[in-house]
């Protein structure tokens, strides 16, 4: 039995990208944004007071689109590669033996997370939980949406986790499908986390302070 985020529908359709180069699920923001900052803008023509609203409004939904960016990428090498785009914030040895990697991802970073392996989605999993800072230890606590791949090296857990702006992680794939290394596989809105559990038997070749970028930045080691 598979797991599915609890607002997911395995019969909707998956969202795509809008406009090219943006981030699939962004249109809930964007379109508002760029809908008052056109508007604003119309108004001047009429009174320039507006522009009093006008020349915010157009700064905002600047930054909302670049925040919102999704550019194309070359996959790097490796069995593993980052998830996503930020800073490696701790590398902790589980007592399972595995090895949890984890990538705090800032409100300036890409925020679209790639998958790490190439395999099958067997399942994900919305766990309800608070929006603490991504890098407080309390984070622990907060939503996450856990996926777990078949690989050809065994099973591989990769957890996205909300943070105090992170309120909505949106998956991009459903339990049951496979996808390629460094596919778009979700968005976490406005900065959060995402821990990679390494594999019994792989070490981990990033170091805690590191910059990485999802699809490219390789996390095994030979």
């Amino acid at each position: 039995m598979t797991d599915l985020p609890t607002d997911a529908n395995p019969h909707e359709p998956r969202p795509r990208a809008a406009v090219p180069g943006l981030a699939r699920g962004s249109s809930p923001w964007l379109a508002p944004a760029w809908g008052l900052a056109a508007a604003s803008l119309l108004a001047t023509r009429r009174s320039r007071r507006w522009a009093a609203v006008a020349v915010p409004a157009t700064g905002l939904a600047a930054v909302m689109t670049w925040f919102f960016r999704d550019p194309e990428r070359e996959p790097g090498r490796g069995r593993v590669l980052s998830a996503a785009d930020g800073v490696i914030q701790s590398i902790d040895a589980c007592p399972d033996g595995r090895t949890r990697v984890a990538t705090f991802m800032s409100p300036l970073n890409v925020h679209v997370n790639r998958a790490p392996v190439a395999g099958v989605v067997t399942s994900m999993l919305r766990r309800p939980g608070g929006y603490r800072p991504a890098f407080d230890k309390d984070s622990e606590h907060n939503e996450r949406v856990v996926w777990h791949f078949d690989t050809e090296f065994g099973d591989v857990e990769m957890v996205q986790i909300a943070g105090a702006l992170a309120r909505r992680i949106i998956p991009y794939t459903t339990p049951g499908e496979k996808v390629g290394q460094a596919d778009r596989v979700g968005l976490i809105r406005f900065g959060s986390r995402v821990d990679i559990y390494l594999p019994v038997g792989i070490a981990p070749a990033v170091r805690v302070g590191q910059r990485v970028e999802a699809g490219r930045t390789r996390f095994d080691r030979d």
